[in-house]
Formats: structure tokens, C-alpha cells, sequence
């Protein structure tokens, strides 16, 4: 008998606002790319989000959290956005440029094609943590999700 492994399913962009339902969605590599690469140029822009959570869990991180229009209906959407769990994370060991935040991440950019941040460092004069600023839609203000992925299960 063949036993079947499945992961829980990312949920479906909401047709109006087009992000994904408020909350923190697991989700396995296999199924973000099926859920956000159907395009080639989201196809170019997981590569580097490959790089980076490849990056990311051989400096130690365990769970990167994934934002911005990638992970919306936008069809082109420009990179994409995150932020990780430092908890565990060799600083030595990590690629440098991850820690680059100058002129508006352009280093994360120019290698990765997108940028992350620390989950738990401020995001806004207020010191919202990443992880809730990047659960909020800028245009609205309404609460949006993002999706985890566990960097050991890559």
C-alpha cells in the first residue's frame, strides 16, 4: 500500500484585496512555488528566494517568513519580502549581505533579487516587529498573511 505525505494547502489569494488570508501560513517550498511560480519571472524571483533561505539555513535559521506581492495575486510583482528567525543564527556564518541594509538593500537586491529583515528587529518608528509590520497591508491597513516556511524540511 502506498501511504501519501501532504502538506497542509497554502489558502487562495482573496479575489478582492488579493493578498492571502490574515495569519501565518505554513507552507513547504514545493507548495509556495506551486502556489506563487507560474510565471517565469516569479520563477526567476523563487531562484533567488532559493538563494536566500539556502543562505539563511546554513547560518542556523530555521523559519523564514515570506511578504510583499509575491506572495499576492500581482502579476508581476516587483521581489520579494521577508524576514527571519535570528534564534539560532551564526552571525559569522551568515552571507554578509543580508545584513546590508543600506541604500534600500541594494546589495539583497543585486544578489537575490529580493530582501529580508529580521523578524523581530523594528520596522517603523513605532518598533513594530517585522513579523506584524509585514502582516499588515500598507495601502490599507487591514490585516493580510504572510507564509512561514521551516528551513529545516529544504
Amino acid at each position: 500500500m502506498t501511504q501519501h505525505y501532504c502538506c497542509v494547502v497554502l489558502p487562495p489569494v482573496d479575489p478582492v484585496t488579493g493578498n492571502l488570508p490574515p495569519g501565518v501560513h505554513e507552507s513547504s517550498w514545493a507548495e509556495l512555488e506551486a502556489a506563487f511560480g507560474s510565471t517565469q519571472w516569479r520563477q526567476h524571483l523563487l531562484s533567488g528566494l532559493r538563494a536566500t533561505l539556502e543562505a539563511l539555513r546554513v547560518a542556523g535559521c530555521r523559519r523564514v517568513y515570506v511578504d510583499g506581492s509575491f506572495v499576492t495575486a500581482k502579476e508581476v510583482p516587483g521581489d520579494f519580502d521577508g524576514c527571519w528567525e535570528a534564534e539560532g543564527v551564526d552571525y559569522e556564518a551568515l552571507d554578509p549581505v543580508l545584513l546590508d541594509f543600506r541604500d534600500r538593500r541594494a546589495a539583497q537586491k543585486a544578489k537575490f533579487g529580493g530582501e529580508m529583515f529580521v523578524a523581530s528587529w523594528g520596522a517603523d518608528p513605532e518598533g513594530t516587529r517585522f513579523l506584524d509590520f509585514f502582516q499588515i497591508d500598507k495601502n490599507t491597513g487591514d490585516a493580510k498573511g504572510i507564509v512561514a516556511i521551516d528551513l529545516g524540511a529544504l
